[in-house]
């Protein structure tokens, strides 16, 4: 978990809140909470709730650190759009000289609209289909990650229908473990990501073979919400030794040291993973490769930088518990009941009303839609509003429709301003492409 603080009883440490409020660029001016200046109640009140908020000075301030840890190396940074994939998130980061990390053929249009320049940007994803393979050549994608041998066959096919050159990448997996939750553990053999590392050599050169494919990266990426740079070391250990053994292959075309994403940010009580913690572990290594290193922060770059504003619906005493009826629910945020996270969670106007520690649930028809359990909170009350911070990343772009529920809204903040970037999806417009009557086909 990190070497944070906490209480005796488990809420989280003033000391811990400070640093949660000074990462998203947050601050209480009296009992009002403001996010880069603005008062987040005049947001709840203009767009209503729920509604995610993001901070963009927040985000160019990670980047900033990020870029400047690695400025000792030859370095690329490609975002993960798969982090939060807004339209005017991702202009704020392709105005500071991101690339994209992307996953689909989705992603690669929402790259493409935001204007990063396509050479710029690498797709990733354990499952290409044919189709995206196609989309991803016709739009000249800078490269392409191989995670098999079936997918090579398949980006043959199109490259050779296209008559275009690409430049590919392998996937590879290092079998490498990190300490974070299993569900996004993605380095360790026996899973679906990468190719194993017994099988690198043989895929790279059947790409050489077939003529249009041309090998310029090996990739990696361990998982996310990474805390330590000791799995990093040493995937990079066993990806440098791959390298040498590539070359003596005959690959001579490596241009790329891609060590992926997953520096984790904090949540609670956590140390944050450094950026130059990271590129101090790597420097030694990958100066050897002689390669360009490209990194592929999400979290790291939005996850502080946002929050989740809702209100309070009603509260009820029931079995022993005091229980807080929000909102937002399970289908605007889904890690607490997925992963079981923690996200501090603050009143906008503080109150100095007797509390107690709550349940903080959702109005969807799940027992498990919750957003904190057993959580410290002042009294709120019927129509006061929440925000719950930590909530950049992974949180608009897991969201659903379940209980036909309409996504909430995206806010962004920058330079004392405010403006509504995602409006809130319609009721209607959830079920007008939908055909009551089925128009029969065979």
């Amino acid at each position: 978990m990190g070497q944070g603080v906490l209480t005796p009883h488990g809420e989280i440490a003033p000391e811990s809140r400070r640093a949660l409020f000074e990462d998203a660029g947050l601050e209480r001016r009296g009992a009002s909470l403001h996010l880069g200046g603005i008062p987040l109640l005049d947001i709840a009140d203009g767009v209503g709730t729920p509604a995610y908020v993001y901070n963009a000075d927040a985000v160019r301030r990670q980047y900033a650190r990020l870029d400047a840890a690695f400025s000792g190396l030859p370095h690329e940074i490609c975002y993960a759009v798969k982090a939060n994939s807004n339209l005017a998130v991702l202009r704020v980061l392709r105005d500071l000289g991101a690339g994209a990390d992307i996953v689909s053929g989705g992603e690669l249009q929402r790259a493409l609209a935001a204007g990063f320049d396509a050479s710029r940007i690498v797709f990733s994803g354990v499952g290409k289909s044919p189709a995206e393979l196609a989309e991803a050549v016709d739009a000249g994608v800078g490269h392409i990650h191989l995670e098999s041998a079936d997918e090579l066959s398949a980006l043959a096919e199109v490259v050779d229908r296209a008559q275009k050159t690409i430049a590919v990448g392998i996937r590879v997996n290092p079998d490498v473990s990190a300490d974070t939750h299993p569900f996004i553990s993605t380095g360790q053999g026996g899973i679906k990501f990468g190719v194993p590392f017994d099988q690198v050599v043989d895929l790279a050169l059947a790409a050489r073979r077939q003529g249009r494919l041309r090998v310029e990266s090996i990739a990696m990426h361990i998982g996310s919400q990474i805390l330590d740079p000791r799995p990093y070391r040493e995937g990079l250990g066993r990806l440098a030794g791959l390298i040498a053994e590539l070359r003596r292959a005959g690959i001579d075309t490596l241009r790329n040291l891609d060590i992926g994403g997953g520096l984790g940010i904090r949540y609670r009580d956590e140390t944050p993973l450094a950026p130059e913690r990271l590129a101090e572990a790597i420097t030694p290594l990958a100066r050897e490769t002689g390669l360009t290193v490209v990194v592929e922060p999400g979290r790291f770059l939005v996850g502080s930088a946002g929050l989740l504003l809702t209100t309070v619906l009603s509260r009820k005493h029931s079995g022993g518990k005091d229980l807080v009826l929000v909102d937002a629910g399970m289908n605007d945020l889904v890690r607490p009941s997925h992963y079981m996270a923690y996200h501090d969670i603050v009143e906008i106007e503080a109150n100095e009303r007797p509390g107690g520690r709550m349940d903080i649930v959702g109005p969807v028809c799940e027992t498990g839609d919750f957003l904190a359990l057993d959580r410290p909170l002042p009294g709120v009350l019927a129509g006061e509003r929440l925000a719950v911070l930590g909530a950049g990343a992974y949180g608009f772009v897991m969201s659903s429709n379940y209980n036909s529920r309409p996504r909430a809204a995206e806010v962004l903040v920058d330079g004392g301003r405010w403006a509504v970037v995602r409006p809130r999806e319609n009721v209607v417009a959830l079920h007008e492409s939908e055909t009551a009557v089925p128009q029969w086909i065979g």
